[in-house]
């Protein structure tokens, strides 16, 4: 990482917005910092200033309930697999569990493993059976993406440089639902994805009949493919 990289510890929303509406592309978000400081060390990234969330309110709330999951931008990996699954968020709180080693899940966050938009990124097929919606603000506006729309290419994104992805939301999982999450790598632990699926299964608890199939499959090209429904 070059020494030239200046650092700002944001205290608030509106610091946060305001360096990032200030520098725009030459500036980058850190929250985590997994993927962000390797990619800074190996000059994949020059920025000018890291605006470093971690301090700012409200940015680690995390919600599951009646009206589904909602991480804020400071949710870690471990938060998600621990609290999820007991709520039926089971596909996502397994891909939480298999993200890297403890480190990376104890301190990477699930929106920066969104943002990253690594096709390999081992939550992206169950956040989109799920749905998911991101969250943006920036100075003076706000705005929702879904997730089959966010993801543009490797890499590419439809945040704008000068946007910060405060959280992801998710609606409920419905009665008699069924979910997995698998993935293939080429070693047991701390494996890069070949590929990686999601699928969730919806049955009529009346009739036995299934009412709604959803699956999508990660690694398997620049971006995952969406969350099909059958």
């Amino acid at each position: 990482m070059a020494s030239t990289v200046q650092f700002h510890a944001a205290t608030s929303l509106e610091d946060a917005l305001e360096r990032l509406d200030q520098l725009g592309s030459e500036a980058r978000v850190l929250a985590g910092g997994t993927d962000l400081m390797i990619q800074l060390q190996g000059g994949q990234l020059s920025p000018r200033e890291l605006v470093h969330i971690h301090a700012v309110p409200g940015l680690a709330d995390f919600a599951v309930d009646e009206q589904g999951l909602r991480p804020g931008a400071m949710v870690t990996h471990e938060n998600l697999w621990r609290h999820a699954g007991a709520d039926d968020f089971t596909s996502l709180s397994e891909a939480a569990r298999q993200v890297g080693g403890w480190q990376t899940q104890s301190i990477g966050t699930v929106v920066g493993n969104v943002v990253n938009a690594s096709p390999a990124g081992d939550l992206l097929p169950s956040l989109l059976v799920h749905e998911a919606v991101l969250h943006l603000a920036r100075s003076g506006n706000e705005r929702t993406v879904p997730m089959s729309e966010f993801l543009l290419g490797r890499r590419q994104t439809a945040r704008e440089p000068e946007e910060l992805v405060t959280k992801i939301t998710m609606g409920p999982v419905p009665a008699g639902a069924a979910e997995a999450f698998v993935k293939v790598g080429r070693r047991r632990a701390m494996e890069v994805s070949v590929v990686a699926v999601a699928v969730r299964l919806v049955m009529d608890p009346s009739s036995g009949v299934i009412t709604d199939a959803r699956i999508a499959v990660g690694a398997a090209s620049a971006v995952p493919l969406p969350g099909g429904r059958c």
